[in-house]
């Protein structure tokens, strides 16, 4: 059984949190440069047009040449193309001043307004864009227009946009950046979580989550499991134990039991009841004594110390062997045995008599179950670098309900076949030794698939 992979990029609750914890900065960062941008432009725009209001006043103290004399000396200290002025008779008529034509859109009501487009004049010292104006008639009755570029006083604006842009920027990069570097931290102490978990759950209890010295709350966590792995392992030792003990004790009782009935049996008369009776129970002891054996071989192999024993090994010969020592018996039961298999196939890591065991008891159950005129096909290929090895076969096939009951022990979907219900819990033992993945699926005709991938990710 193998364990999900740790969440990746967005799905991790680390990244998720950074990344919201990011976004949050980034929109109060942007609605403090947004409120920051509007109070400044507010100002300047009022100080624009409070500086344009004191020139109006300023001018309007004037008037005949004093006036004339006033607007040509402003000229001198003026920026060009921000501020420009305009003096017009009582006909409109422009008399002095770089703007020789009133505004259209311009009110004559001596009060301060915005135009969208200030002079249309191919005057490159005149203001162009946006700006502020105002008309206003002198004291000798001509009249007087005053205009000031806002781009002027917004260009500080901008520079205060462009400062808190690059300032948001570089928040923006080594946020990323810490983002990365600081999920990358939890994600590798899960991968480790991990890898100790999918050893567990292969069947090796001897393992436990590792802890790291920061006593966080993934250490918590993991000290919280390991007191449990321990306390099951202890139980399941336990367990074991009288298992195995019942087992053992019994197993030397039921020999003598055996060896004294066949005495007796010996010492009966051929055909008598007394000795049909016999023959009975000497077969219900063989049988449990069959049983107890049984059991044992399972707990025996779910030692995962033989697996200091294991050995490379070729596939092929393993399976040519099978099927040259089945095809007897399957030729007896009157089924077809085919050997399906490519010219060559990754090695394995294993030990080769109980691969041998394994493959032999699906292989056999196969057959057994398959009906006269029937197939049963052993087919290896190779997948994705390991060996993946099926058994197939034409018999009545196992139900989707039953396909994970099958590996219990002493189960047996139907009474019409002899057995005890172990071999393929055996099968099953001898698979979470090796690190393998056994699966029970369908043929396209309805019988058995059994596919063993060899996959041997878990193994340490």
């Amino acid at each position: 059984m193998s364990l999900p992979n740790p969440s990746k990029g967005w799905r991790s609750s680390s990244s998720r949190l950074l990344a919201l914890y990011s976004f949050l900065f980034v929109a109060w960062s942007c609605i403090l440069m947004g409120v920051l941008y509007y109070e400044v432009s507010d100002y300047l725009g009022n100080l624009a047009k409070h500086s344009l209001m004191q020139r109006q006043h300023l001018f309007a103290r004037f008037n005949g040449e004093q006036l004339d004399e006033a607007l040509t000396t402003s000229m001198t200290f003026d920026l060009k193309t921000v501020d420009a002025y305009g003096l017009f008779d009582a006909q409109h008529r422009p008399i002095s001043g770089p703007i020789q034509t009133i505004p259209a859109d311009l009110p004559l009501d001596g009060q301060i307004h915005e135009l969208a487009t200030c002079i249309n004049s191919d005057d490159p010292n005149l203001p162009q864009d946006s700006c502020d104006a105002v008309a206003t008639h002198t004291r000798d009755g001509r009249l007087l227009v005053l205009v000031r570029d806002n781009g002027s006083l917004f260009a500080v604006t901008r520079i205060i946009l462009h400062a808190l842009f690059w300032g948001l920027s570089l928040t923006i990069i080594p946020g990323i950046a810490g983002w990365h570097l600081l999920r990358r931290r939890p994600l590798q102490r899960i991968r480790a979580i991990q890898a100790s978990a999918e050893a567990i759950v292969s069947g090796d209890l001897t393992y436990r989550l590792p802890l790291s010295n920061r006593r966080d709350e993934l250490d918590m966590l993991a000290a919280i499991v390991n007191a449990m792995l321990d306390r099951i392992e202890r139980l399941m030792h336990e367990v074991k134990g009288v298992c195995d003990n019942i087992a053992h004790d019994l197993r030397t009782p039921l020999t003598r039991l055996r060896a004294q009935l066949y005495r007796i049996q010996q010492q009966a008369e051929e055909g008598s009841p007394e000795a049909l009776q016999l023959d009975e129970v000497i077969g219900e002891t063989d049988t449990l004594m069959a049983r107890f054996r049984g059991l044992l071989r399972i707990s025996e192999l779910e030692d995962h110390q033989r697996r200091s024993g294991f050995l490379p090994l070729e596939p092929l010969p393993l399976l040519q062997e099978l099927y040259d020592f089945y095809l007897p018996l399957a030729e007896e039961g009157q089924v077809t045995l085919i050997l399906d298999t490519p010219p060559t196939l990754p090695g394995m890591t294993g030990d080769r008599a109980l691969l041998f065991e394994a493959l032999a008891n699906l292989l056999s159950n196969s057959i057994k179950f398959t009906p006269p005129g029937g197939q049963v096909t052993l087919r290896a290929a190779n997948e994705d670098g390991s060996p993946l090895i099926e058994v197939l076969d034409t018999g009545p096939g196992i139900p989707e309900a039953e396909r994970e009951a099958v590996f219990k022990r002493f189960y047996r979907c139907d009474d019409k076949h002899s057995g005890f219900g172990l071999g393929l819990s055996i099968v099953a033992a001898i698979v979470n030794l090796h690190g393998f993945d056994l699966e029970v699926g369908s043929c396209i005709g309805g019988g058995a698939r059994l596919s063993l991938h060899c996959r041997q990710s878990l193994i340490r």
